[in-house]
């Protein structure tokens, strides 16, 4: 496993962001105590879970997001997505950014520009500049947050938190991802899994 980058580990931005984000975290873990009762958990195979990462993003919570509005120098920024999955924009105001992708995301903003006579042809372009974080804890070296990269792995994901301990269930994660309405326990049999902004992962220990 690859060692783990200096500044790789960040704070989320925002404290109400990190106490919402530390809540699911130890509830997460609540689980892996709760013994036989994990047994009840909802599962998921490798090819499920990685159908909604691969159908594309939507912004949520934690994202901090590029709005570029060509040739308008004062309108163009980068903006944090808060809790309630709004973000504060000049002229505009306040609007939901929370379960659009970058390109629905931009239509909206152009219209609302136009239609409030703000700019008469706009041309809006919107990215992330900033994926919200991603959680790992359990038989890891190192638990904690981290940031997320385009098309991670859980074994680019398991690297970042130091690589797993000698006591680690390599063969399944408990996973709980924010468009999950449950944590899902996830069973690899060998197959790649990809990590979602948001994600928090769960290394179980193995019972020999």
């Amino acid at each position: 496993m690859a060692d783990l980058e200096p500044g790789d580990r960040r704070s989320a931005e925002g404290h109400g962001y990190r106490r919402k984000a530390a809540v699911g975290l130890f509830a997460l873990a609540a689980l892996s105590l709760a013994g036989c009762a994990s047994t009840n958990i909802p599962t998921a195979s490798v090819i499920e879970a990685n159908t909604g990462v691969e159908q594309g993003y939507t912004i949520s919570s934690g994202d901090k997001i590029r709005v570029t509005v060509f040739d308008e120098e004062n309108l163009t920024g980068d903006y944090q997505v808060g809790l309630a999955g709004d973000v504060q924009l000049p002229l505009i105001g306040r609007i939901v950014a929370a379960g659009e992708t970058s390109t629905t995301l931009a239509e909206m903003i152009a219209t609302m520009l136009r239609d409030g006579s703000y700019v008469l042809s706009p041309r809006v372009a919107v990215e992330v500049a900033q994926h919200r974080p991603f959680f790992i804890l359990g038989e890891v070296k190192t638990p904690g947050e981290y940031v997320y990269a385009s098309n991670m792995t859980l074994e680019q994901a398991v690297a970042k938190a130091g690589g797993f301990t000698p006591r680690a269930d390599k063969g399944v994660v408990i996973l709980r991802r924010q468009t999950w309405s449950t944590p899902r326990k996830v069973r690899l049999d060998g197959e790649t899994l990809l990590v979602s902004p948001g994600d928090t992962i769960l290394v179980q220990e193995a019972f020999f």
